[in-house]
């Protein structure tokens, strides 16, 4: 008779750290379910947590490393592929300079703790400027504004949602997303909490999921958000709401020095540009001001517009000009059992800059809107190779079809990652790691964004077969091949980091950390207990933290107003003194609870049923062209064009349409089995990388300009 057991641990395909039950049968997963008894999550699960099964079952995947010789693919031992790609970097680097190789990091890999905790020594012995990663295409101005504001790229407050009476969002469909920049496991059920306390009121585009069942809903022109925003202020200053409470003693100013900034946005004047009247916008801040514990949040709608990071900037400002910030039912700080920021870099900005663009870094990452045209351009400097761990930027950043025919012409690229898909296809080697279920799991970043402090470890449900490595054994093999030990210290530095891996690290952190016990070893939070607790421990509500959750030398928050606010003066050139073309559309992206990204679209499961990879657009802009339901269309920008159905939905705002992120897995070469399924098109080949938020790099998602025409008719495709 055959054994049964379970297995518990966080489903880490995306921020929300659910905890979920795997049972076991002859060591086959036989159900992936929610864990009732995980005091976060509370029992909730998603369809994509199911996908961790597909992950480690798919016989797509590839578990040996793979060489391409003449166009095919050839399996290598590990120590000849380590080998072989250490010679061509290092030949590419001696011939063209260390900035000659490109590195592009993908999302996965803060969801992976040894590569997360274990990256740091081979990304320093490559010595290259040209360091990329999916961060300036979706979250960079959240980093931006907590640095300048706080002094640490990751000191970033969330919605103490749980306490929350007034939820107001923008550009944020947490039901589809389950959290962003905002780790929130069960988020539909502390949604209707805050109702049953108060009210959720939603401004976006669309009407998502979030949005219909909130108590109100209002649209919004795409990428006007930073001028409702300056009018929300303006009214909080014109009528005497400014209550800044107790963060007053922790600001470096005085509030009311920033009045002036606001004074020529009211209401009425902008109203007419973000089709949202002038009622409605002093409503929101009327509405707001009378709640008791009011939360303002903005979140990937909002960061990926022309001017995302002066809007998170704003939002930001507003919850601290209204008391919002390090109150209960505001926004708040995380305090997580491992510390992460005191281990990792502050931030800076402005080192060094693109070499074509002349854009500045943050952190020691250039934007990646920028990494095509550094591929493509003669010169000293050029991008010669790649090195791409965990992403796939031909599908997840602006002008995905330019960047794919950059790919093309590279001299090498080396992928870390266990597909073939539309980026790796053009890689002379291919690393691949284990799956997700077959490594040690504890989120040591999105501990620092939960809506509750918790903490939970689990151990691999697999053990890695013989010939399979870790990203983390990858890298270290990588890096060890690359810059070589100095001398017997460095080396028997080297041994014991190899020997201790992901989980050695992992046991000092928590030590070191706020619920640890430092040297004693019978007090505080251990690894060895969080062993013992395989549903996790709850480490209690979030609390006020100031001052010691700040950075700053003065232990004060930094209102940086010349930095940001400097920026609207561009706002006012935008949009008071140019004009939109009165054919174009703006385009915005969507996502699906069934999609992460581009990740999981090889899963059968989660793109079987209706197609979701449509343009939705209003039924008045649909008259207008004279196209119906089901029909075929083209969508037109500046760099690209795309040809899919059309859905005809009033959950969309006149003016506006949207296509899902995450698709088009439908190029030659590569392992995805999407094609008999929906395949989708890439809304990346339509987003201009030549589009961007000046004052942080970050990529503009939404809100491009685009032309809609019919191809054809439902009817005559069903002929």
């Amino acid at each position: 008779m055959g054994s049964t057991t379970k297995h518990f641990r966080t489903c880490n395909l995306c921020e929300a750290m659910c905890g979920i039950e795997i049972t076991l049968e002859d060591n086959a997963i036989t159900s992936i379910k929610g864990d009732p008894q995980d005091s976060f999550s509370r029992g909730h699960i998603c369809p994509k947590a199911l996908a961790l099964k597909d992950l480690y079952e798919d016989p797509d995947r590839i578990r040996a490393p793979m060489e391409k010789v003449n166009g095919q693919w050839r399996e290598l031992s590990w120590e000849q592929a380590l080998d072989k790609v250490t010679a061509r970097i290092t030949s590419l680097q001696a011939e063209h300079g260390n900035d000659a190789l490109g590195v592009y990091l993908g999302n996965p890999n803060v969801h992976n703790t040894g590569s997360l905790l274990m990256s740091g020594g081979m990304l320093r012995a490559l010595k290259t400027r040209n360091k990329f990663s999916a961060t300036s295409v979706d979250q960079l101005p959240h980093h931006i504004v907590s640095w300048k504001l706080f002094g640490h790229q990751l000191r970033i407050p969330v919605p103490d949602i749980d306490n929350s009476d007034y939820f107001l969002m923008f550009g944020a469909n947490p039901l589809a997303s389950n959290g962003s920049i905002m780790s929130v496991a069960d988020v539909k059920q502390r949604l209707k909490d805050v109702r049953k306390r108060g009210k959720v009121v939603v401004v976006d585009p669309r009407r998502t999921l979030t949005a219909d069942m909130a108590d109100a809903h209002h649209f919004v022109r795409p990428g006007t958000d930073v001028l409702v925003l300056l009018a929300m202020l303006h009214v909080l200053f014109a009528e005497g709401l400014v209550s800044t409470g107790n963060l007053a003693k922790h600001l470096d100013q005085g509030p009311m020095s920033l009045a002036d900034s606001f004074s020529e946005y009211t209401p009425e004047r902008v109203a007419p540009l973000t089709g949202m009247s002038a009622d409605l916008i002093r409503s929101l801040v009327r509405d707001f001001c009378a709640a008791k514990a009011p939360v303002m949040y903005g979140r990937l709608g909002v960061s990926v517009q022309e001017f995302g990071t002066l809007s998170q900037y704003l939002i930001m400002l507003f919850n601290i000009l209204t008391g919002r910030l390090d109150s209960v039912g505001g926004l708040m700080f995380a305090k997580p059992a491992v510390d992460i920021l005191a281990q990792s870099g502050r931030g800076n900005m402005g080192r060094f800059h693109s070499r074509v663009r002349g854009l500045p870094e943050f952190n020691g990452e250039l934007p990646v809107a920028t990494l095509a045209e550094e591929i493509t351009t003669p010169g000293a400097g050029q991008i010669k190779g790649m090195l791409l761990m965990a992403g796939n930027p031909v599908l997840s950043t602006p002008n995905g079809e330019q960047l794919d025919r950059a790919f093309k012409g590279l001299d090498l690229l080396v992928a870390i990652d266990f597909y073939i898909n539309e980026s790796s296809r053009h890689a002379d080697f291919i690393l691949p790691p284990v799956s997700p279920l077959e490594r040690e799991h504890y989120d040591v970043i999105f501990n620092v964004l939960a809506v509750r402090n918790n903490a939970r470890y689990a151990e691999a449900l697999f053990p890695r077969k013989a010939n399979a490595r870790h990203d983390w054994e990858i890298l270290l093999g990588l890096r060890d091949r690359l810059q070589p030990a100095r001398g017997l210290k460095d080396k028997l530095g080297r041994q014991l980091l190899r020997r201790a891996g992901p989980s050695g690290l992992l046991a000092l952190l928590l030590r070191q950390g706020p619920y640890g016990g430092g040297l004693n070893l019978f007090k505080g939070l251990s690894l060895a207990k969080l062993k013992k607790s395989p549903h996790g421990i709850d480490l209690g509500a979030l609390k006020p933290a100031l001052p010691g959750a700040l950075f700053h030398r003065d232990r004060k928050i930094h209102l940086e107003a010349e930095f940001f606010l400097n920026d609207v003066a561009r706002v006012e050139a935008k949009f008071f003194n140019s004009s939109t073309a009165p054919d174009q559309l703006l385009l915005i992206g969507r996502r699906d609870v069934r999609s992460n990204n581009s990740w999981l679209h090889n899963s059968h499961r989660l793109v079987k049923g209706k197609d979701r990879c449509t343009a939705l657009i209003n039924p008045l802009d649909a008259q207008r062209l004279a196209i119906a339901d089901g029909d075929l269309v083209r969508v037109t920008s500046r760099v690209g064009s795309v040809e899919l159905a059309a859905h005809i939905s009033d959950e969309m705002m006149l003016g506006v349409i949207s296509i899902p992120h995450g698709w088009g897995h439908n190029l030659s070469g590569t392992q995805w089995q999407t094609a008999q399924d929906h395949a989708g098109v890439s809304v990346n080949d339509l987003t201009d990388e030549m589009q961007i938020d000046e004052l942080s790099g970050n990529a503009v998602l939404n809100g491009v300009p685009v032309t809609l025409s019919l191809v054809a008719a439902t009817a005559a495709l069903s002929a």
